[in-house]
Parts: structure tokens; sequence; C-alpha cells
């Protein structure tokens, strides 16, 4: 059905409900309003967690700059015992419709003992003259036969050249009982990353730096914990470059990734990848210029010397990286926090 031009409301309500008010609603009415349309106009009404999902949407669409506009008659109480529900939206103007925006009307509803008193006309009667107020020049509803007298006395006529379609459209966003986004990332692992680059000399000997900030693993490659923001090779260039001086140009291939699992005083997992530096002369060996609040020292050694110096899994993962080289594979490890 549609409707052009609003017609004046005929009928009365009794004497006593005259003075009921009839207000514009805001988001505080969504419950009242997505409970009235659940209980008296659907065929079967809302599982509470809908019924909860469509009151927080609505809310949301009756806040100032949103689609819908309603209208409800409160009771003695206050509580709304009648609504008018529409939705606004665009149309191409044109002659019938010069501003170009037309209104649906999605609910009229009433409490049984208070219906066939005009609370329904005058919350329809408010609601059409509110959207005519805003340039709203054509609206639009689908109506059951029995509500159909209400509508017709409202100026809006049956548009018998139109065939009401629908189209069931897939899941759009979070259903609802999902957590939001938010809500859901706190109830996840939270894990860190890290990246390295991995040096030898000409030689193929592992180019190590000693750290002064860990006595427990104190042989380390060149890198450390992203950034916001960073992708893990970004990581490892720039790491390299604040922690050596040496700029490295990449793309670089991937040597190794490292799960470590929560453990010692760290209390997330970590996620490391490595790649590969290539070699470096003599000449860039003795450039690298050390931060001395994170490094002391430079080595390179054969990788069976390098053992005596490490912890045995920090020995395991650099023999694991120089196999990865050697045999263009690259190496998937886990290494613990806690573990020597």
């Amino acid at each position: 059905m549609t409707h052009d031009t609003t017609v004046p409301v005929t009928g009365e309500p009794p004497s006593a409900e005259r003075s009921w008010p009839v207000r514009a609603a805001g988001p505080s009415d969504a419950g009242h309003i997505v409970r009235l349309r659940s209980e008296l106009i659907l065929s079967e009404p809302l599982a509470e967690e809908w019924t909860t999902w469509g009151r927080d949407g609505l809310a949301r669409r009756l806040a100032p700059g949103g689609d819908a506009r309603a209208v409800v008659v409160d009771g003695p109480d206050g509580t709304p015992v009648c609504c008018a529900l529409a939705f606004v939206h665009p149309l191409l103007s044109g002659p019938a419709q010069p501003g170009g925006t037309a209104g649906r009307v999605r609910a009229v509803a009433t409490r049984p003992e208070f219906r066939r008193r005009g609370h329904a006309r005058r919350a329809l009667s408010a609601l059409l003259e509110r959207m005519e107020a805003e340039g709203v020049t054509l609206f639009e509803l689908h109506a059951r036969e029995e509500a159909s007298s209400l509508f017709r006395a409202s100026g809006f006529t049956t548009a018998s050249s139109m065939t009401r379609m629908t189209r069931p459209g897939g899941a759009a966003g979070p259903q609802p009982g999902a957590p939001s986004a938010a809500a859901y990332a706190e109830t996840v692992p939270k894990t860190t990353g890290y990246a390295c680059v991995f040096f030898t000399d000409v030689e193929d000997r592992p180019v190590q730096l000693r750290a002064t900030y860990s006595s427990s693993h104190p042989w380390q490659f060149p890198g450390g914990t992203m950034d916001h923001g960073e992708q893990p090779l970004q990581t490892a260039l720039r790491e390299c470059r604040e922690e050596t001086g040496l700029v490295v140009r990449g793309p670089l291939r991937l040597l190794a990734s490292v799960f470590s699992p929560p453990g010692g005083p760290w209390p997330y997992s970590t996620a490391g990848w490595i790649f590969d530096g290539g070699r470096l002369t003599r000449q860039e060996i003795r450039s690298i210029a050390l931060d001395a609040r994170e490094h002391d020292d430079v080595r390179a050694l054969a990788l069976a010397d390098w053992k005596e110096l490490m912890p045995a899994q920090d020995y395991d993962r650099l023999d694991a990286v120089m196999t990865a080289r050697a045999s263009g594979t690259a190496a998937y490890l886990t290494w613990g926090w806690g573990e020597p």
C-alpha cells in the first residue's frame, strides 16, 4: 500500500485515555517496540536472544542520524501500549517524489486490552506527520487484511500493480549471542612476534651477537620484537640496522619459523621468523656498530665451536637454521623460554 498525503485522524480514545502522551520514540524505547512487534505482529514470537539483538539494533537506528522513526503511546504507568515504526530510505527523485525520500512503515501494534480506542490511528498519524516534516513524500507498507482499514483511513491505497517478492540472503555480520570482535579477542591466546636476520661470514661460520640483557640466552641473531603495524621482514631489517648498523636489502629468504609457548617470565606465546641475510665479508663484520645497552660482542665461529657457548636448545636452533640454508627448505621449530 502507498500513501501520498496525511488524512486527519478520525475517532478518539475514551476521555480518560485522551491525555495519554503520543511522543516520538528514542533509543530507550527500542525494547518496548521490539517486544510489541514480536508478540503482536509476528506469526511466532522471537526468542529472547533475538529480542535482545533486535532491541540493540533498533536502538542504534533510533539514535540521531539513524534511519528509524517511531512513535509510541504511553499508558498510565509510562510504559508504551502502542507503537508505530518506520524506516526512511532514499529514492530517485521524480515528479511524484521530488524529495527523493520514502518511509516504509514496518509495524503498528497495540496491546490487546487497549485496542479499538484510536491509539493506533493516533500513533500512525503522528508518525506520518513527523516523516512528512522531514521531506518524505512517499509512504509504503505491507498490511494484513485485518489491519488494512486502519491504513486506508490514514490515506493508504492498494498498489495493485506491484507484486511483493522476497529473497532470503546469506547471514551478514555476527549472529545473536555471538561475542563482539573485541570480546572474542579477549578469549583467545595472545602471541607476540619477533624477527631476525641470520648471517655467516664468507667461510659459512655463523655470526652472532652477545646480549647484555640475557645471561641465560647470551648469543643471538640480530633482531627483535615487532612494532605495531610491521610485517616480519620489515622488523628483521629494522632491528638489524638498529643493532648492527648494517643495511640489508630485502626480500630475504625465510630460513625458519619458531614458536615459543608461554614460559618463564613471559606470559604470552611467541612467534618468530628468521631470514637469511647472506654472507658478510671480514670488513663488514668489523664495521658492525653495537649498542652497548644491548650487545657487547660479535663473533663468527664454526658451528661446532658455538656448542660450548650456548644452551642446548639455542644451539639446536642455530644448527636447524644452518641446515635450512644448506637444504633450501625452511625449518619449523619449537623453542621454550623456560628451557635451558
